[in-house]
């Protein structure tokens, strides 16, 4: 039984009706349509309303919730049926079946659709690659088989105009390994012939509309179906599907399953062959019959791939072998003629769409199967038949349709039935007879040889001479008339609803069915002159001479008789039906609710005549015969132990047996049930309702129990692993820390004997708690290495590694040379060997002015470049003591110029290995030069020493630090109050560096 969805949506299954009438069935049936629900279950049957719509319920979400899951667990849905003979097949290695009827439009070829995307879904989830290319062909089938099969029918959009029957194999790991295909009876006469308001197959439609221009123009067809005489009625007819779009979906099907480009394009050459066979007109000359048009017959041989001549021929003549041995060729008349055309183009189309069916069995079959190395090969049966059919003009084919669902219908009882008794015997239950209506008779009255209506047409066909369709009728009447299932006009001349000599009528399980006779002995014969398929086996086309192996046979050779259409049909109807009974079968009944293809309109009538030919009502009473609703023990016990107080929540007793007897036996239900050996067998739904009912009242407080219960676990869980972390956390903060410091222990445990001190070495990366702490650490590192160091330098060195420092801060390596590694003279003028010829002249000088000014030490001295007054750049000397900054002559050391040394108020140099230094002063009048280098070196850099020199001096003495800026183009001066920008430049044959006057202040021009 299905999961319930709530009384709201009516019964999700007919067997659970309170009484079995049409009138509850359809009130039922309507509920669930109204409320969105297209299917409900009979059983192990789906019963499937067509909604007319799209619905979001088919998605991956959807078939995950079905996957692996029983037929009552979840609603009714096309997944549930597909699960189950899924299931059926894997777990037990059963071939299984699936059937699928309804009339035309009531959605038999969406739900196979569905059925096989829910099989491909759930199948190979390994993703091995040769399954996932037996799914893909298996899948694009269905595309390639609606193009060629199907139609727009005045009851439906997508109408299949043949039955289909797909075997599915899957290996011992439930994976598809390939498949079969078979067709029956192909609606071949609507390729010549539509009724009003309906279409020839798609594929006409598909490639006039779809293909390009270029192929058109090959094929000789223009793009308007209107243009041809197969294709004009349904030309502006609408349907819902774009033919453009579905014309490249069905050529990328093609090449998926793998046709060859040379075969699509023989496929489309044969339906063009057909478009222009159908404008293809005759007239009488005299007596003979001509061809209209001379250009229709070279295009239709270009694309067959033979002779006008004949083509020609063949629609013109027909070649006669007489007894004798002789070979008369025998002209047509027009109406002979054009018989011939419309039977040549029917029977193209035939073999065409058999050589497609085919040629897919050709990919898809199983290959190099072992079962001794692969395991038992089990099928699931895919079953798309044609419903039952009764029009207002019954023919030939609908006299086929109905006898294929009169042996299904059969089967379908059979099988139900046998499936009744085989448990009721497994479980040790009664079996009552049932009754119920047995449609042997019906059978019989249609197949049976030498009796039945299908012997009577072959006897007709076979009989010499002018036998016609009234004559078939008469012979009918006489060998039928006392059947209780077969009347006509003649037999009931009463009954005005039937026609003399045309009309019989057949009482199937379904309804009354009138048929009319004409044209039953023609299609019966199906007849086809030889010449036709000489001609098309002929054909250098090898796909085309691959559909007509029979036109290999010469004219005078004598043949079998082919069998008529009717014997073929019932021969293969019953290899189908055999075919199904040896397999477990799963069913879906297809109901149409309106005609106008709504998705609102419920018509009662519509859907109770196919409710009551579907035989839906006998369904559930075969169902209900016995008792209506059965379930293992242990499932039910699942369900409603807590209906109980001596199975809540877990019993006690020896078997779940005498649990399910504990719940039965407080509800009073004991006249109600009986026990198999593994199920409880419900008679009446009303019992099941009560258990129902109770059940659902006790939801809600079970619900809330095992929250509240649910929840106090989920959090005292919660609880328990938070303090779980936290104590792992604490102990793995404290073993993170503890193996820090043993690191840092480690790797400096030698420091004090390296040569570095420990420079070298590589701090570990701390934890994060100890982030802060790290860096206090490696800055008590560095201050401590710093000591060992200094420790190390002689007091008279102190001055010049303070310096040093001091550069270092104040240039932060902006500047990438500042004479770091070498001594600091500072005094460059008194320096004998920096200054070897005007040392003694300096030295006398300064102590001149040392007396003079009683300045304390001397903080830097060294030769300059310097602007005059006039702008040019002369020779100069800079002594800067701890009291004045001076500008003195070259020669004689003479004081240019005095200013004290609190006037500096900061320093500004380049970023290049030039030797200017710019001092400003607090009065706008800054001191500009350039360092030159003595006789020590000639390439030493002096502009870090001065730098150094006065910001150490700076810091020490005044306790202030002196800014110094770092210029990356030029420098920015005031002279006399003037702000001057200063630039640098190489020049080409500059000997000496040279400050010029330029724009907006000076250029200095250094040697290249």
């Amino acid at each position: 039984m299905a999961e319930l969805e709530g009384f709201e949506f009516g019964k999700s299954d007919f067997v659970l009706l309170d009484e079995v009438t049409m009138e509850q069935f359809m009130e039922n049936l309507r509920l669930r349509f109204e409320k969105g629900r297209i299917y409900t279950f009979i059983g192990e049957v789906v019963v499937s309303v067509n909604p007319y719509k799209q619905m979001d319920i088919y998605g991956k979400e959807v078939i995950d919730a079905y996957r692996g899951r029983e037929l009552y667990e979840n609603p009714p849905h096309l997944y549930a049926v597909a699960d189950a003979a899924y299931k059926a097949m894997k777990r037990r290695a059963k071939d299984t079946c699936i059937v699928i009827s309804g009339e035309s439009g009531a959605g038999k070829t969406e739900a196979s659709k569905y059925i096989m995307q829910y099989i491909a879904a759930i199948t190979n989830p390994s993703q091995r690659e040769e399954v996932e290319s037996v799914k893909n062909v298996l899948l694009k089938s269905n595309c390639v088989l609606e193009a060629f099969g199907n139609a727009k029918t005045n009851r439906n959009d997508n109408s299949s105009r043949f039955g289909k029957y797909m075997d599915i194999n899957f290996n011992f790991n439930g994976d598809p390994t390939g498949g079969h295909i078979n067709n029956y009876l192909l609606e071949k006469s609507r390729v010549v012939q539509q009724q009003a308001g309906e279409r020839n197959f798609h594929s006409f439609y598909q490639l006039l509309r779809g293909d390009t221009p270029e192929t058109l123009r090959k094929l000789h067809l223009k793009k308007e179906p209107e243009v041809y005489v197969y294709t004009k009625e349904g030309a502006a007819v609408v349907t819902g599907s774009n033919d453009g779009s579905c014309h490249k979906a069905v050529l990328s099907a093609l090449k998926v399953i793998g046709f060859t480009q040379d075969e699509i394009d023989s496929i489309y050459k044969i339906i063009g062959t057909i478009l222009l066979l159908g404008n293809m007109e005759f007239e009488n000359d005299g007596e003979a019959v001509q061809l209209s048009s001379a250009d229709t017959v070279s295009h239709i041989a270009e694309l067959t791939a033979t002779e006008p001549e004949s083509v020609s021929k063949t629609l013109l003549f027909r070649t006669v072998a007489t007894g004798g041995g002789e070979v008369i060729e025998k002209g047509h008349s027009k109406q002979e003629a054009c018989f011939g055309r419309d039977a040549f183009a029917k029977a193209l189309y035939e073999r065409l769409f058999g050589w497609i069916v085919s040629r897919i069995n050709a990919v898809i079959e199983v290959k190099n199967y072992n079962p001794a190395l692969h395991g038992k090969n089990t099928v699931i049966g895919v079953l798309d038949i044609y419903g039952f059919e009764i029009f207002d003009n019954n023919s030939f084919e609908q006299f086929c349709i109905n006898y294929c669902n009169e042996k299904l219908q059969q089967l379908f009882i059979e099988l139900i039935l046998r499936q009744e008794q085989e448990e009721y015997n497994r479980e040790g239950i009664t079996w009552q007879h049932i009754d119920y209506f047995n449609n042997q008779i019906i059978v019989d009255l249609v197949e049976q040889s030498h009796k039945g209506i299908i012997s009577i047409l072959d006897e007709a066909c076979l009989t010499v001479g002018n036998v016609t369709d009234t004559v078939c009728l008469e012979s009918m009447n006489t060998k039928l008339g006392q059947h209780p299932h077969f009347t006509s006009r003649k037999l009931c001349p009463t009954d005005k609803t039937m026609e003399f000599h045309r009309d019989f009528r057949i009482r199937h399980y379904a309804g009354d069915v009138t048929y009319s006779v004409e044209g039953f002995l023609d299609k019966n014969k199906d007849p086809l002159f030889q010449d036709f398929k000489r001609l098309m086996y002929n054909s250098s086309d090898p796909v085309l001479k691959d559909m007509w192996p029979d036109g290999q046979l010469g004219i005078t050779e004598v043949t079998k008789r082919p069998l008529t259409a009717a014997t073929l049909f019932k021969n293969s109807i019953i290899a189908l039906v055999d075919k199904l009974a040896c397999k477990e079968p799963y069913y879906v009944r297809c109901v149409k609710p309106n005609e106008m293809k709504s998705a609102v309109l419920f018509d009662d009538a519509r859907c109770q005549h196919q409710v009551a030919y579907l035989g839906l009502l006998e369904n559930v009473r075969v169902r209900r015969a016995g008792f209506a609703y059965r379930q293992p023990y242990a499932r039910f016990l699942q369900r409603y132990k807590m209906t109980c107080e001596y199975t809540w929540p877990n019993h006690l007793m020896a078997t779940d047996r005498e649990a399910v007897e504990a719940i039965v036996t407080q509800h009073g239900f004991e006249g109600d049930v009986a026990y198999g050996h593994t199920k409880l067998f419900v008679r009446t739904p009303r019992s099941l309702y009560t258990l129902e009912q109770e059940r659902a009242a006790l939801i809600p407080i079970l619900v809330l129990f095992l929250q509240k219960v649910w929840r106090g676990t989920l959090a005292r869980m919660r609880c328990r692993r938070m303090r779980a972390i936290y104590t792992i956390m604490g102990c793995y903060k404290r073993y993170k820390v503890k193996a820090h410091f043993w690191e840092v222990e480690r790797r400096f445990a030698g420091v004090r004997s390296m040569d570095d001190y420990g420079k070298s070495v590589e701090w570990p990366t701390p934890p994060a708690a100890l982030a802060e702490f790290h860096a206090i650490t490696q800055h008590l590192h560095r201050r401590w290495r710093a000591r060992q160091i200094i420790k190390n330098i002689a007091p008279s060195d102190m001055p010049e590694v303070r310096a040093k420092v001091a550069a270092l801060g104040a240039l932060a390596g902006e500047r990438s040379d500042w004479g770091c590694g070498r001594p600091w003279e500072r005094d460059y003028l008194a320096n004998a060997r920096d200054s070897p010829q005007t040392s003694a002249n300096f030295s006398r000088a300064a102590k001149e002015l040392r007396g003079k000014d009683q300045y304390g030490q001397t903080l830097f001295s060294g030769s300059v470049r310097m602007l005059n007054w006039f702008n040019n750049t002369k020779d100069k000397a800079l002594l800067i003591t701890d009291k004045h900054v001076y500008r003195l002559d070259s020669k004689k050391y003479k004081v240019n110029k005095r200013i004290p040394l609190e006037t500096v108020t900061s320093l500004s140099v380049t970023s290049g290995s030039d030797q200017m230094v710019a001092l400003h002063t607090s009065n706008q009048d800054d001191f500009l030069v350039y360092l030159q280098r003595g006789q020590l070196c000639t390439n030493q850099d002096r502009v870090g020493e001065l730098v150094g020199t006065l910001c150490d001096h700076f810091r020490r003495v005044r306790d202030t630090d002196l800014p110094v800026k770092v210029s990356q183009r030029g420098l920015s001066v005031y002279m006399s109050g003037k702000q001057k920008s200063i630039t640098v430049e190489t020049k080409a044959g500059q000997v000496t560096p040279d400050f010029r006057k330029s724009r907006g202040g000076y250029t200095l021009f250094l040697p290249q």
